[in-house]
């Protein structure tokens, strides 16, 4: 057989099943896996999803922003074609895999990270010589090769933003966000730092991502020292004069209570913040002259000024975006902050919609 391709590798087994573990160089992948053009190609003859080019551009750019720190993890292929494994040593388990010329890889795993890998190498070719693990199987046909990549990916737990929030150090609002919650003693005890969604009975009242939302919102996704101080100063405040707040604190009512009879701790209240918080940010205002005001607002749930804005009529909280910016106008009008063209617009459109029902 006149072999091609030979990788040192690591034989592993499952089910019962050889598999090989090789370290590739970048270089290779344009060889091993040539672009196919798969767009005619029915789901039901293909072993992979379809490509979504929208990816590629991003992850490429996460490779080259952080040329010194990406990380991946392995492709999977199978090989349609002859191969050979040859132990190396005293292991019988490593060795070299040599595999014909006439040989197709079918990547099972890992089609987008293939794609922006070689996006990137046009841009800085100085990766070529940088690995990847890929793992190998050998190819069982169609039926097969599907079942390898739903088993692959049915598994597969997505992380929640609000963990991602906590562990990424690239993001400098994920970091001030972090920064911010953890030395506002009020924030740090009621936020969960790793779900996004919290269950009736949770003992935290808020969820990281919520607040790194409303930040970015804040700053409009610029990154400084001033404007860690300037959050803290702000989140601070908000915590200082939120009523229902303080009553928890206070011990004067239970978190039950909080959930159950006010909005203040819904995520699309601290959305709202945010926009508040933006003003306070773009027109350089004295955040404790205004946001002191917030201790007169009822944030009881029933209130009247909260329907159709974080109440709908069916009684449930409204989670959009037009409610965190209805909500933000009750906050700005009563702490006695001017409205947007924008706000006032959406003024108007719920004192329409408030009519019609009468």
């Amino acid at each position: 057989m006149d072999f091609v391709y030979r990788f040192p590798v690591v034989r592993g087994i499952q089910a019962g099943v050889e598999y090989y573990i090789a370290m590739v160089p970048l270089k290779m992948l344009s060889r091993l896996f040539p672009a196919e053009d798969e767009e005619y190609v029915l789901p039901e003859y293909r072993a992979q999803r379809k490509l979504n080019e929208a990816r590629i551009p991003v992850i490429s750019k996460y490779i080259l922003d952080n040329r010194d720190s990406y990380v991946f993890s392995a492709l999977a292929a199978s090989i349609d074609g002859n191969f050979s494994f040859e132990k190396s040593g005293k292991n019988p388990d490593l060795g070299v895999l040599e595999v014909s010329m006439d040989t197709h890889f079918l990547i099972n795993d890992g089609q987008h990270r293939k794609s922006a890998i070689l996006a990137a190498l046009k841009e800085d070719p100085t990766l070529e010589n940088e690995t990847i693990s890929i793992v190998f199987y050998a190819d069982q046909g169609l039926r097969r090769s599907q079942q390898i990549f739903t088993d692959l990916n049915k598994n597969a737990v997505k992380t929640s933003n609000s963990i991602s929030v906590l562990y990424d150090s690239r993001d400098k609002i994920a970091v001030i966000t972090r920064n911010v919650v953890g030395n506002i003693e009020f924030l740090n005890t009621y936020t969960d730092k790793e779900k996004d969604n919290l269950g009736k009975f949770s003992s935290s009242l808020f969820t990281l991502n919520t607040f790194y939302s409303a930040n970015k919102y804040i700053v409009g996704g610029k990154q400084s020292k001033a404007i860690e101080d300037f959050l803290m100063r702000y989140w601070s405040c908000v915590v200082e004069h939120m009523q229902p707040w303080q009553e928890l604190q206070d011990r004067t009512i239970t978190k039950v209570d909080l959930r159950e009879n006010f909005i203040a701790t819904q995520s699309i209240v601290i959305q709202a913040l945010g926009r508040v918080g933006n003003a306070f940010y773009t027109n350089d205002l004295d955040i404790e002259c205004y946001l002191k005001k917030i201790e007169t607002i009822n944030w009881s749930r029933g209130a009247r000024h909260w329907y159709m804005r974080a109440v709908g009529k069916n009684g449930r909280i409204i989670t959009n975006k037009k409610a965190a910016l209805l909500i933000a106008n009750v906050i700005k009008k009563e702490i006695g902050l001017s409205l947007m063209q924008e706000e006032k617009n959406a003024e108007d459109s719920l004192k329409r919609l408030l009519k019609n029902r009468g």
